[in-house]
Formats: structure tokens, C-alpha cells, sequence
């Protein structure tokens, strides 16, 4: 049954479509509105991203070449500790070489005194014991040789003779 209207405002598949076509305008004037709105979210999120994630580079830039100056700075302050414990340990080095040389030079002073005062008690022992035999044997000598007559002729030399001992002394 096909159905001929004298005007097309009078068939209905004239207001359907006219009706389809306001319900697909507003539907996409609305959804529209909400897409772009989506669409505009997105892309500022993205760029405030990108700016972000830019700063972020830019920080880690900014950190790593810190980090690298630091790591230069610590190694040349290393090497500068590596050079002063050196040198300290050849100061300290030296310094006890040279206390050791002093302290063996000194052991040997003192050795040399030891020995020089042993020899010189062992040389006055000596003389003690030669001076008490030549003693004993002048004693003997003289008890045995002199009388008494001789006694008192070497008691007046001797007598005699000390005023010009004690001059020359």
C-alpha cells in the first residue's frame, strides 16, 4: 500500500525525518559541546604533562651536572688527601728515622761513657792495688832495711823538703 500524499509536509516519512534530523542536531551540538570539552581536558592535561615531565628533565639536568661537579670536587679533594698522607707519612718516616739515628747515637754515647768509666774505675782499682802493694813493699823495705837512725835522717829530709813541696803545688 503505497500511499501518495498531495503535499510531502502531509507524509509522516517527511516529519520522521524531520524530527531524526532536530534529534541529530541537538544530540550533536550536545555531544559535541561534550567531546571537545573531553578532548580540550586531555590535551591540557597532556601539555601540563609535557611541562611537567620538561621541568623534571630539566631538574635532573640541573642535578646531574651538580652531581658531576661534586664527584670532580671529590675526587680532587681525594687526591690532595691521598698527596697530604703521603707527605705526612714521609715526614713521620723521616722523623723516626731521624729519632732512631739519635736514639742509637745516644745508646752508643752512653755505651762509650759506661765502658770509659769502667775502664777508668778498673784503672783506678789498679792504681789502688799497685799504690797498697807498693805500700806493703816499701813498708817491708823499710822495716826490714832501716834502723832507727835512718828512720829520723829521712823523717828530717822529708821535713826539709816540704816547704818547697808545698811552693810547687
Amino acid at each position: 500500500m503505497d500511499h501518495h500524499y498531495e503535499h510531502f509536509w502531509l507524509d509522516p516519512k517527511f516529519w520522521v525525518a524531520v524530527s531524526f534530523t532536530i534529534f541529530a542536531f541537538f544530540a550533536i551540538r550536545a555531544g559535541w559541546g561534550k567531546v571537545t570539552a573531553m578532548l580540550d581536558a586531555r590535551g591540557a592535561r597532556i601539555a601540563a604533562e609535557l611541562a611537567e615531565a620538561s621541568r623534571l628533565r630539566g631538574e635532573a639536568e640541573t642535578m646531574l651536572r651538580q652531581a658531576e661537579a661534586d664527584r670532580q670536587a671529590a675526587i680532587v679533594e681525594a687526591a690532595a688527601m691521598i698527596e697530604r698522607a703521603r707527605a705526612e707519612a714521609k715526614r713521620v718516616g723521616e722523623a723516626a728515622a731521624a729519632d732512631a739515628e739519635s736514639s742509637a747515637a745516644r745508646r752508643e754515647r752512653m755505651a762509650m761513657d759506661r765502658i770509659a768509666a769502667a775502664e777508668a774505675s778498673a784503672v783506678a782499682e789498679v792504681r789502688g792495688a799497685a799504690a797498697e802493694i807498693a805500700t806493703a813493699a816499701a813498708r817491708a823495705v823499710i822495716s826490714e832495711g832501716f834502723g832507727p837512725a835512718e828512720d829520723a835522717a829521712m823523717i828530717v829530709a822529708a821535713v826539709s823538703d816540704l816547704p818547697r813541696a808545698l811552693k810547687a803545688a
